[in-house]
């Protein structure tokens, strides 16, 4: 039996105008107690899909739900905020509070906070009681906006480029809380970044947006199983076939060289791709880096 799903989507679409379409059909799952990389370019529609999903932005059509409630309806959309927390790419806090304060004011808000895991996440952290919000770092700034979320006892955390102007180490750091957390701790994660090395490190499902649409996603394991990247060389220009394997997720042609972009069935796809008349054909295995940037960069 799969896993419950936490977050869902069918064929979303938002146009904030006749010219700018956000997102254009994206269906996406999130498994229940995953940590899922939700990986596109500057202005694929990442942070469109979050404020959607936490009602923030009304979809133009389609289908958004989490925990099986509608993200467009104002009283579901409470209930969602209510057990969600989110940590924008800001970082919003208030800075006229002291460390200790807006732990103390957020912690008034929720009934399921956590005392002992501030506490952990404070000396972890390195975060001092008295210390103004306002003189922060803005990594020490990202720390505790993630104390604030951690704490609450949500059961889906969202970020949006949770490590955003961090240095590696204190990168590394976040990362690594978000891992140990969701080992012992109910808790799903969804992050939206453009940080393949970071996805890559800690996610065990991924989706990758491109222009509003969903153009790869699974299991990580999976996709590093069974995706493969075939380049087709001719003797002259390559050509522009149509592949009948269905498994082909891009095509993209540059010069005399075809490359193919598989989810399965590498053979078949190289069955089609002899029949072409080539003068050499390689298959190779991708990593996520590989699986991003044809599926982002592919012909339209």
């Amino acid at each position: 039996m799969s896993d419950p799903v936490v977050i869902e989507t069918a064929d979303l679409s938002k146009a904030y105008d006749a010219s700018t379409e956000a997102l254009r059909g994206l269906t996406l799952q999130v498994p229940s107690g995953s940590i899922y990389g939700f990986l596109g370019k500057n202005g694929a529609g990442k942070t469109t899909t979050i404020k959607t999903l936490l009602g923030m932005v009304k979809p133009t059509g389609g289908i958004a739900r989490v925990f099986g409630l509608d993200a467009t309806n104002p009283q579901a959309s409470v209930a969602i905020r209510q057990r969600a927390a989110f940590v924008s790419e800001d970082k919003d806090l208030i800075d006229s509070m002291t460390v200790d304060e807006i732990a103390r004011f957020t912690a008034s808000f929720f009934p399921t906070w956590r005392a002992d895991l501030a506490q952990q996440y404070r000396q972890t952290f390195d975060l001092r009681p008295a210390q103004s919000v306002k003189q922060l770092s803005r990594g020490a700034r990202t720390k505790l906006a993630l104390l604030l979320a951690l704490c609450r006892g949500a059961e889906l955390l969202i970020l949006d480029e949770p490590t955003s102007g961090l240095d590696p180490a204190a990168a590394e750091e976040v990362l690594q809380v978000l891992v140990r957390h969701v080992a012992t701790e109910p808790l799903t994660i969804f992050f939206a970044s453009h940080q393949l090395s970071e996805v890559d490190q800690i996610a065990d499902h991924v989706g990758i947006i491109d222009r509003g649409r969903m153009a790869v996603a699974g299991a990580l394991d999976d996709l590093r199983a069974q995706f493969r990247r075939i380049q087709v060389v001719f003797d002259g220009a390559a050509p522009t076939p149509a592949f009948r394997t269905a498994a082909v997720k891009r095509v993209r042609r540059e010069g005399r060289v075809l490359t193919i972009l598989t989810s399965a069935d590498a053979d078949a796809v190289v069955a089609e791709a002899r029949a072409l008349n080539p003068v050499a054909i390689d298959v190779a295995p991708v990593t996520l880096k590989d699986i991003f940037l044809e599926s982002v960069n592919a012909e339209a």
